[in-house]
């Protein structure tokens, strides 16, 4: 291969310029990017908060629901007890043969 005996010549000041442009762009881009953090950081934030509260919600849930299973095997028994007491007193009523 032949190299061309082309020289290209810059001014100091214009690669300079060149370099400090790229950089401006460069930082443009940085406070962008430091700025949709920010932004992101408050919305995970805010889901942390609700997600927080949902898991609170869902503690009572369940402690209701398990008062509400001890009710129920409550129920059975008592409604026993007073049918046979119903019956035990109906039946204590009839004439005797």
């Amino acid at each position: 291969m032949s190299q061309s005996g082309e020289t290209v010549t810059y001014s100091l000041e214009a690669i300079l310029t060149r370099i400090e442009g790229k950089i401006d762009r460069i930082d443009d881009r940085l406070t962008k990017l430091e700025v949709g953090q920010a932004k992101l950081i408050e919305k995970v934030e805010g889901m942390d908060k609700r997600l927080e509260r949902l898991e609170n919600e869902q503690s009572g849930l369940v402690k209701d629901i398990s008062d509400l299973k001890g009710a129920k095997s409550l129920i059975i028994p008592v409604t026993v007890a007073i049918i046979t007491a119903i019956l035990t007193v109906f039946l204590r009523s009839l004439p005797s043969p």
